[in-house]
């Protein structure tokens, strides 16, 4: 029986996810520094970052395609030690990627993972927002906007999914310091490997020109061992 390309995307990433919570591989390894999340062996082969936006659909069908095969064949055995950095492009991807590094550096990956496939239905809402919404999320302090755009995406039942408090959360958008650092990191990083798409992979410190998908990432992944 054959089964359809989302299919086995979908039974790939459930294996990478059950491959998540075994102690006997880098996936377990994450460390937090300005903003983006390094995943894996510290000594591996290859240092990889993934500069992936929120809101760019390409990069949830790379959460889809490429992130799982990522964990199982690369990440996990110590191969590749992969550097997610968020480009934050508007309020939306503020929000999301505040929520998505909310808590210990453990929680990330699975917090990103779950952004990432529902992305279909919180960004339907953001493009489709009401003038009273945008409105709202224009308005009062930073963290009171931060929280109204979770409210209307539905940021907050997502990650009450994942064992999250509604004070916790709050929590983690509340901080305006953290906020307007992650915006700094995020343009520092583009600027400093010359990004202007997501995603983009940048390898051992060299931007991979044309690259935007699993299947031209890889073939150039593959010839490197």
């Amino acid at each position: 029986m054959k089964l359809s390309r989302l299919a086995r995307s979908g039974m790939v990433a459930a294996a990478a996810l059950l491959a998540l919570g075994n102690a006997g591989n880098w996936n377990t390894r994450v460390v937090e520094e300005d903003g983006a999340h390094r995943i894996g062996n510290p000594d591996a082969k290859i240092h990889m970052i993934a500069f992936v936006s929120y809101t760019c659909p390409a990069c949830a069908r790379f959460a889809t395609e490429g992130d799982p095969a990522l964990q199982l064949a690369y990440v996990g055995p110590g191969r590749v030690e992969l550097e997610v950095q968020p480009m934050i492009r508007n309020s939306a991807d503020l929000v999301a990627t505040m929520l998505a590094g909310c808590g210990a550096p453990s929680k990330f990956m699975r917090n990103h993972t779950l952004i990432m496939h529902k992305q279909g239905e919180w960004l339907d809402r953001y493009v489709g927002a009401t003038d009273a919404q945008r409105a709202r999320w224009q308005s009062g302090s930073q963290p009171s906007r931060r929280r109204a755009i979770a409210s209307d995406l539905g940021f907050y039942k997502l990650m009450e999914s994942r064992g999250y408090s509604r004070v916790e959360i709050d929590r983690c958008l509340a901080d305006d310091a953290a906020a307007r650092a992650l915006i700094a990191s995020s343009q520092a990083a583009a600027l400093k490997h010359d990004v202007h798409g997501t995603p983009s992979f940048v390898v051992d410190g060299v931007t991979l020109a044309g690259t935007h998908d699993w299947s031209m990432l890889s073939p150039q992944l593959a010839a490197r061992f």
